[in-house]
């Protein structure tokens, strides 16, 4: 919109998947509703614009998804990469309320698709959105506009005013001014911390300086900050994010899900000293992949190498980047700026320690090495046939964990008490589920619940 925003019932900070979604439910009510999205058109949605599915609890077939995934096994299966370190009451709720999500985001016009190939072990529990992200992002956009939410670009929220415990205005930059926009109630969907490089800093020291920034430019974390100086209660690690193994030929910022690499439990993992350092057959892709960044993060220079043989290159989603080939591994490490001697010698004591079996690329088969440190737990097959392929790993940051500490209500906490008309859905609160590790489609579960219940509360304050 070009006009200045003035007053409203609700206004919404962000307009990523939480934000819409807290928009659309509050809109249906009747609502005068503002969206405040601090990009510009061109690049709004947030990190929800690089998302490719939702994970959903369900008791039987529901659109794509098939069989059962019921909510004990869905919560055990959030236990294993968080190791108990969430918020039971609020997961359990996000799970319990994905199964309503999936039909309300298709009746807003969202679309899903069939797992593809390299994503099949998903098709339980992970619903595609055909047309990706921006797609989701763009149907839900449509849908504001349908309910006459006012929607606002190149608005960066500085500053939520807040007297006492309640929120009366935001001061918003836009065309280089700073401009009062008063509302009845306030949802924070404004992301979180990842994209300012000085705080990411302070928080991990100067390894941080090597990390990659997979989602939008514009999560800066200044609502998070402006409201945590303002006694909000905080929850989760400034040190722990959804962090991801990616492409080392990545952009610094917004490379986005097309540079994730799912070729890790198909391969052998080095450092920069060519050595291996992780069991790479944990657990099937989509339970361990975001434990990759931080261990990447942690070897020397914070890269790590990726290396697969003529066998696998086929099993696995792709990078948007071509591997490195060569026909041998020292021509391989040569080309990856590795020792190919060291290469060479650690794939041979790799090979040597596979056993004969029968090898599952969609589960677990337990296809182990033996005698070897770290040992490959599954997926263990000799790296013995050319060509040879490679590619260059780096942390890629996608959201951080420092947050806001919300009710089951979404309604943001504060050392003295709730505040009356704030609510909180997405990344800025996420911490408070995800206080580690990371489960594929679980981000947008959280943003899509929160979002919805935040966007329900909000227009019952003011209705």
């Amino acid at each position: 919109m070009s006009a200045r925003p003035d007053r409203y019932d609700i206004i919404v900070v962000g307009g990523g998947n939480a934000g819409l979604c807290a928009a659309v439910n509050a809109a249906e009510t009747g609502a005068r509703v503002a969206i405040l999205e601090s990009a510009p058109k061109t690049y709004r949605g947030g990190n929800s614009r690089h998302t490719r599915n939702f994970r959903c609890m369900h008791e039987g077939p529901l659109s794509v998804l098939t069989g059962t995934y019921g909510e004990d096994e869905y919560f055990e299966d959030l236990m294993l990469v968080t190791r108990g370190a969430t918020d039971e009451t609020l997961a359990r709720l996000a799970i319990r309320s994905s199964e309503e999500c999936l039909p309300w985001m298709e009746s807003q016009g969202v679309r899903f698709q069939p797992s593809l190939s390299g994503t099949l072990s998903l098709s339980r529990t992970n619903a595609f959105f055909l047309g990706g992200g921006k797609a989701l992002v763009n149907a839900y956009y449509n849908r504001c506009e349908d309910l006459g939410v006012d929607i606002y670009y190149d608005a960066e929220v500085r500053h939520v005013r807040l007297e006492g415990d309640r929120f009366t205005h935001c001061e918003v930059m836009m065309d280089g001014e700073t401009v009062r926009v008063e509302g009845r109630a306030v949802v924070l969907a404004s992301g979180g911390f990842q994209a300012d490089l000085d705080w990411l800093t302070r928080a991990w020291g100067p390894a941080a300086a090597n990390f990659l920034i997979r989602g939008t430019p514009y999560n800066r974390g200044v609502v998070l900050r402006d409201m945590l100086e303002q006694g909000a209660e905080s929850v989760g690690d400034p040190t722990q994010c959804h962090a991801v193994a990616i492409d080392g030929r990545a952009p610094k910022f917004d490379g986005g899900i097309v540079t994730r690499l799912d070729c890790v439990p198909f391969s052998i993992v080095v450092n920069r000293d060519g050595e291996r350092f992780y069991d790479e057959g944990e657990d099937v892709w989509p339970k361990r992949y975001a434990i990759w960044g931080r261990l990447v993060a942690a070897q020397p220079d914070q890269v790590g190498y990726s290396i697969i043989d003529a066998k696998s290159i086929d099993l696995f989603m792709p990078s948007v980047f071509p591997p490195i080939v060569a026909d041998t591994l020292e021509g391989l490490a040569q080309k990856l700026g590795i020792s190919g001697d060291r290469l060479a010698q650690t794939v041979a004591r790799f090979n040597a320690a596979c056993k004969p079996g029968d090898f599952h690329p969609t589960e677990k088969d337990g296809l182990t090495t033996n005698g070897l440190e770290p040992p490959k737990t599954n997926w263990a097959r000799p790296i013995d046939t050319p060509p040879y392929h490679g590619y260059s790993l780096r942390p890629g940051v996608t959201f951080t964990y420092l947050g806001l500490k919300v009710s089951a209500d979404a309604q943001v906490q504060t050392t003295r008490g709730p505040l009356a008309n704030v609510w909180a859905a997405g990344e800025i609160m996420a911490g408070s589920i995800l206080g580690q590790g990371y489960l594929a489609g679980f981000g947008m579960t959280i943003g899509t619940v929160f979002g919805r219940i935040a966007g329900r509360e909000a227009a019952a304050h003011v209705g």
